[in-house]
């Protein structure tokens, strides 16, 4: 096929080093040089189009735009083509001989002046995609016949070693046809089930067709490009499940083409559950980047928030700049501006569905609240537009959790803040005697379960106006109720109730910090608060949560001198049973806060109360 006039050219030092590091260092997944390969086909057949409507001399005018793939096992060979521009001897020169002219010397300089930098992050301009084919060919043939009539066919061939070879050559038709001689250990793919899934995989969306033997293998049309009032919620129901392998609809479709800050094409799904099986991880969605339709990264995690992983979808952009290999996008303001933008669009999109159907918008929290959660403590920048999307379980809603907007709408009158109450799950913390006051005064409390939450409030501080504000404090303040009939129940005189307090005291010793009464106790008997100075409970969760041998403080014991059981203990002043039944309350108000050390060393204490009580009952008969 080669002409006698055909001329060989050795590789220089620094030429070689260079192809070793595009073969060895700049591609991790060597399937990539297929998609590099037809991404190089479909520049040549657009380039072509543009050629025909503006020049009349073109060979083969009628010929399909189409790029075809042909492998033979036995051979080890697989041959791409396509119907393109093509390339004389100048071009072939230009386009397949950069990285052994100007092209290579740049590149080398570069990498030199950059030092030990990544040389993903200083190619941009050198043309060397092609050169990935050497990950597993031992020889590549590149056989070319530009549309000119004119011109003549090139065979351009290289081993990737020391030299290449340029001679003159016959072809009939218009375009270029690249053979690829495989390596033994390269030749596993040479099947057409594995070349079709790398085709669907990386360049499913080129606009023209491939054909792999007989049949078209690639989709060609992108949904995403399509204006989206013209496809229909089947086409994409259709596209989400062949994207993420989920039965369930998606919430939210997100389709949208813009033209600034970049043009862009973005076709994104929130998905029904958080957790969708083996097939996909925890709330981890990918977002495929597009690049003129071909997959430049199958997981662009920096296009969209951390907290807000759980998006599925693609994104096509016309004009972000790439490095050559297409795997890792440059970082520039470009990209800061699609991340803002298309992080804007998911945000109005949920904002909407909170407001138009906040039943939808329900079922999404429940799937998706903690990543909210995640994102308002994380991202300062968007916290604003996340808070009215926040949803509680609260007192007076314990079913269908509410949003702080909801809460503020429904305080009492006089009421200053917002209140909230942690606890292990929401039942536990319906049993907590901090409720008492709350439920007397009709006044609603957040309640708290998830370990972030402690993180959450004070992320939060002030909403509209509204400081949160925890209702185990020492220091609570509350609007007054007319219903409240505290002030009326019985109550111990005072020197009884000092007469008490001195004796808890004594009984407790360094356990509580202090035992005071207070008035905020209504159905309970006793109650823990942080004390009055230094930092309380909410910074006491935070730094068990960091440190698991965090020392927790010790806490107030406040107890109700309206309570039966109080008064009770007030009139058993010299019977050692009070002492047990003293203990028993304050390792039960321990217990309620989540914090007592050895639950178990409760039950032989509740034993001998039991047992005493029986005993009494039995002798007083």
């Amino acid at each position: 096929m080669t002409a006698p006039t055909a001329q060989t050219y050795e590789f220089r030092a620094e030429i070689q080093q260079l192809l070793h590091i595009l073969i060895h260092a700049l591609y991790t997944d060597r399937e990539i040089f297929l998609r590099e390969l037809i991404s190089n086909a479909s520049d040549a057949l657009n380039r072509l189009r543009f050629e025909q409507l503006t020049n009349a001399e073109v060979i083969d005018p009628d010929v399909e735009l189409a790029i075809r793939l042909s492998f033979d096992p036995d051979a080890r060979t697989l041959t791409v083509t396509d119907t393109g521009i093509g390339m004389n001897r100048d071009e072939i020169v230009e386009n397949l001989g950069t990285i052994a002219h100007s092209g290579a010397m740049a590149f080398m300089k570069a990498l030199q002046e950059r030092g030990s930098q990544s040389p993903t992050e200083i190619i941009g301009q050198f043309g060397v995609g092609f050169y990935s084919v050497f990950m597993v060919a031992e020889k590549v043939e590149v056989l070319s016949r530009s549309f000119r009539p004119n011109d003549q066919a090139v065979l351009w061939t290289s081993s990737g070693g020391t030299d290449y070879t340029i001679a003159p050559a016959e072809r009939a038709e218009r375009g270029t046809q690249i053979t690829i001689y495989f390596k033994e250990e390269a030749a596993e793919l040479l099947n057409e089930r594995t070349l079709k899934r790398i085709v669907t995989t990386h360049s499913n969306y080129v606009a023209f067709p491939i054909y792999l033997g007989e049949n078209i293998v690639n989709a060609q049309t992108a949904l995403w490009r399509r204006t989206p009032r013209e496809v229909e919620a089947k086409e994409y129901q259709d596209f989400y499940q062949q994207l993420t392998f989920d039965a369930n609809p998606p919430t939210l479709t997100i389709h949208q083409v813009a033209d600034a800050p970049v043009q862009f094409y973005s076709l994104l799904f929130v998905p029904a559950k958080l957790d969708r099986g083996m097939l996909a991880g925890e709330g981890q969605g990918k977002l495929r980047l597009y690049a003129r339709k071909v997959l430049i990264q199958d997981h662009a995690k920096e296009l969209l928030p951390e907290w807000m992983r759980f998006v599925e979808g693609v994104i096509d952009s016309e004009d972000l700049p790439l490095n050559i290999s297409r795997e890792t996008v440059q970082s520039n303001r470009l990209m800061q501006r699609l991340k803002q933008t298309i992080t804007n669009r998911v945000l109005s999109e949920l904002e909407a569905l909170s407001e138009k159907t906040p039943e939808r918008f329900h079922t999404f929290w429940s799937e998706f609240g903690r990543l909210l959660k995640e994102g308002t403590i994380t991202d300062s920048s968007n916290r604003d537009r996340l808070l009215p999307l926040l949803r509680f379980r609260t007192l007076h809603h314990f079913d269908q959790p509410i949003s702080l907007r909801q809460y503020i709408a429904e305080m009492v009158a006089d009421q200053e803040h917002i209140y909230y109450l942690f606890g292990d799950d929401p039942q536990a913390i319906l049993r907590s005697p901090h409720l008492d006051v709350f439920r007397a005064r009709k006044v609603d409390v957040l309640l708290l379960t998830d370990t972030m939450d402690s993180f959450l409030v004070n992320a939060i501080g002030i909403f509209e106006e509204k400081k949160l504000h925890n209702g185990a404090d020492a220091d609570l303040k509350l609007p007054e109720s007319a219903e409240d009939d505290a002030q009326s129940a019985e109550t111990l005189p005072t020197e009884a109730q000092e007469s008490l307090i001195e004796r808890f005291k004594r009984v407790l010793g360094e356990r509580v910090q202090d035992v005071r009464t207070t008035d905020l106790l209504r159905e309970n008997a006793v109650r823990l608060v942080a004390p009055d100075q230094g930092f309380g409970a909410d910074m006491e969760r935070v730094y068990r949560i960091l440190d698991k041998d965090f020392k927790l403080p010790t806490r107030i014991l406040e107890i109700n001198p309206r309570h039966a059981l109080i008064r009770n203990l007030s009139a058993m002043p010299n019977d050692p049973l009070a002492d047990q039944v003293m203990e028993q309350l304050f390792e039960g108000a321990l217990l309620m806060e989540g914090i007592h050390p050895r639950p178990v060393d409760m039950l032989p204490r509740l034993l001998a109360i039991m047992e005493a009580a029986t005993r009494r009952s039995a002798d007083s008969e």
